[in-house]
């Protein structure tokens, strides 16, 4: 199933964390994007991203950058308010603490303002190349639709495929499954009709689908 998602997913438009690394592997600007990606459509975080990163794309630059400054240019994402806030106090401990280095340690990481696993393990795998495995909403849903993990939540759910799932697939999981779950494997009314995995995939939790 990995082999055939890995072989269908370039059809489609890379996410905007995997357009950034493309561009250029840093983990600061990993960290940063995520964290305007939650709640926020990919569209939306890759505008604002690109915003961003224009007046400051370093902690030492960003720091010194007014809140407000920084919510004009992140708006419209999600809790644009409270991001711009974390962000701010992100970059003032990056640089007090760590010099400007943004760290590679997981509990290190979720120590940051605002910073969940889901941020944590992607600053960890494509900010550094490092193992990890980050559970999003649709990586969460297509694992239980595939009847792979029995889980009610992302955080459970990266447990579970911590466990199970084999170390080859762990930072490729999220891009494969985000695009995917994007652009076909869709929350409501799935796109089975389309989908290459039919004979494999239960569909468990599916009521409705095209």
């Amino acid at each position: 199933m990995m082999a055939i998602i890995t072989a269908e997913v370039p059809q489609w438009q890379a996410t905007t964390l995997a357009q950034l690394v493309e561009e250029k592997r840093d983990a600061f600007r990993v960290l940063i994007a995520t964290l305007l990606s939650l709640r926020t459509q990919d569209k939306t975080t890759h505008e604002a991203s690109g915003r961003l990163f224009l007046l400051a794309d370093t902690p030492e630059v960003m720091v010194d950058l007014p809140v407000a400054v920084v919510e004009k240019a992140i708006y419209p994402v999600g809790f644009y308010t409270t991001k711009a806030k974390n962000i701010i106090s992100i970059c003032r401990i990056l640089v007090d603490e760590y010099d400007g280095r943004t760290p590679d340690d997981l509990d290190e990481l979720l120590a940051l303002p605002g910073v969940g696993r889901k941020t944590a393990n992607l600053v960890i795998t494509l900010g550094f190349d490092k193992p990890g495995i980050c559970v999003d909403t649709h990586v969460h849903r297509i694992a239980n639709r595939w009847g792979y993990v029995a889980t009610k939540t992302p955080d459970e759910t990266e447990l579970v495929l911590r466990d199970k799932l084999p170390a080859e697939f762990w930072i490729p999981i999220n891009d494969l499954l985000v695009t995917y779950g994007q652009n076909l494997c869709k929350p409501i009314s799935p796109f089975c009709s389309k989908c290459r995995l039919t004979s494999y995939c239960p569909r468990l939790g599916v009521e409705k689908h095209r």
